[in-house]
């Protein structure tokens, strides 16, 4: 087990007007009192299409609803929500998402940028209005670069394709599907010419990746780095899983060679059996000798084979020499000689600090591992909930709930210190964490609603998922050990449209039929 050695930090987790920890609140009275309280430690400095006056309206609206014994997870799953709803921009050209509350010289149009749109489509598809996504997805395939001196959608790598069909599986759309489906080939085709090897492989800058200044980095250098493969391979998935679904047999076919290919190259060239991990292949030869968290990327796109060998990676989050700190995990292992030698918080440093975008996507890694493989190493759903855990204790800055940028990792100081610029940064998932991976929400094609939770067994008595949006019905998780909490029975139920669909006496994966 990690140790924890945040105490300083429990009384903000409770410090927010009259929230009570005993009685059974409604859960939007609950999302009500949640929402003032952040309102009222907030200046509001930039007000988007829902300002703070209209966020609990909108939120009510739109958000899926949760409640949990751990108040610093459920504290923290409504900040990110609140905090999400900032970014929803309308612009001229549709809404889109920012990842900075503040303008910054290297956005595109209306402050845009594309680096983390995989994280806000995963994020955003939990929404009740998906139309909001939607124009979010149009604008990267048909506005980003229009009137631009340069690029600006392929800026920074993208795992968007992968994320457009996992959208779908929540929020079914065919005939959208089938509308930009032709744009999304192109762009695929686009990124083999700019960043395809003749070895199949994909190369980029760590600074394309979003990861400046990281220890197998460079800015010149064309390194075959575990992300944009990765990514690559995700996209070419979903080309295949979307081109079935338009009954497109060649592109189907296309696609699912280029999957296979990405997968053996990756496996066969990126990892290494001296460090058991996957590692930068460098342009000028040979791995690059040390593990980094994006070394655990091909996991949140289930693309490593399941073996006891490649299991062994993930045993390094529980290493102190490794990823493992007080505050989170790191963005590189800890015995590396040149960790956290890079700027410490005058430049964007990936060399060790803590980055809620990797965390996010470590943790869906770690998530995919433990519900989708049979080797798991030293990970159980224990360690999940803790590093889970460990990460929303992170989320704040004098003793008040903050998102920012990047963080010391022995004393959780943000690096940015006080730059505007910083506040809110919307760089990373948390709510789909709750949702898809703790509450285990696996969307599916077909309509049948699959659960798997990773809540280790015995933590909690209860819990409650509400007002979930999902293939156009509204879904509701309860479970209550005892029946004490919500007195309607012992046990798990999922009901459907209110109508009560399961009842089970553990909390276990489970299949139920929608119809």
């Amino acid at each position: 087990m990690k140790k924890i050695f945040l105490t300083l930090l429990l009384a903000a987790c409770f410090a927010f007007s009259g929230l009570s920890q005993q009685k059974a609140i409604p859960l939007k009275a609950k999302l009500k009192e949640y929402v003032t309280y952040f309102n009222s430690i907030d200046t509001e400095a930039v007000k988007n299409f829902v300002p703070n006056a209209n966020a609990y309206n909108w939120l009510s609206e739109n958000i899926p609803l949760f409640e949990c014994p751990d108040k610093v997870l459920e504290q923290n799953y409504y900040y990110r929500w609140w905090s999400f709803r900032k970014h929803l921009k309308q612009t001229p050209e549709g809404f889109i998402i920012t990842e900075f509350i503040e303008p910054v010289k290297h956005a595109g149009k209306y402050n845009s940028i594309s680096c983390a749109a995989g994280h806000h489509i995963y994020e955003g598809r939990w929404l009740k209005d998906n139309s909001f996504l939607k124009d979010y997805i149009k604008f990267w395939f048909y506005n980003a670069d229009v009137g631009q001196s340069k690029a600006r959608f392929h800026q920074f790598s993208s795992w968007i394709d992968d994320a457009i069909y996992q959208n779908q599986l929540v929020k079914p759309d065919v005939a959208f599907l089938k509308s930009i489906f032709p744009a999304m080939d192109a762009d695929y085709q686009k990124w083999e010419k700019e960043r395809g090897l003749k070895s199949g492989l994909f190369w980029q800058h760590d600074v394309k990746d979003g990861m400046e200044e990281s220890v197998s980095g460079s800015r010149k250098d064309q390194n075959r780095r575990p992300t944009i493969s990765s990514y690559m391979y995700a996209n070419a998935k979903a080309m295949a899983q979307i081109a079935t679904l338009l009954s497109d047999n060649d592109l189907k076919n296309k696609y699912n060679e280029k999957a296979i290919a990405l997968k053996k190259l990756v496996q066969d060239s990126l990892w290494s059996n001296s460090s058991s991990f996957f590692e930068t292949k460098l342009a000028k030869g040979g791995l690059a000798n040390v593990r980094e968290a994006i070394g655990f990327i091909p996991w949140d796109f289930n693309l490593p084979d399941d073996k006891p060998e490649y299991a062994l990676a993930w045993n390094q989050i529980v290493d102190t020499a490794g990823f493992d700190t007080p505050w989170g995990l790191t963005t590189a292992e800890r015995r590396n000689p040149t960790f956290r030698t890079r700027g410490t918080g005058h430049s964007c440093e990936w060399d060790g600090a803590l980055w809620p975008f990797a965390t996010s996507q470590t943790l869906k890694g770690l998530s995919n591992l433990l519900t989708n493989y049979k080797n798991h190493g030293k990970m159980t759903a224990e360690v999940f909930y803790d590093e889970l855990h460990t990460y929303a204790k992170s989320h704040t800055k004098n003793g008040k709930p903050y998102l920012g940028e990047y963080q010391d990792e022995k004393n959780g100081e943000w690096l940015k210190g006080d730059n505007p610029r910083s506040s809110f940064y919307n760089h990373s998932t948390f709510c789909d964490l709750i949702i898809n991976d703790l509450i285990g929400v696996k969307p599916r094609a077909d309509d049948i609603f699959e659960l798997y939770p990773l809540i280790p067994k015995g933590k909690w008595d209860w819990f409650k998922l509400d007002n979930l949006s999902y293939h156009g019905k509204i879904i509701t998780i309860k479970w209550d050990k005892t029946g004490k909490k919500y007195n309607q029975g012992k046990g798990l139920y999922v009901y459907v449209n209110g109508k009560e669909k399961y009842k089970g006496t553990e909390l276990k994966k489970i299949l139920v039929k929608l119809n």
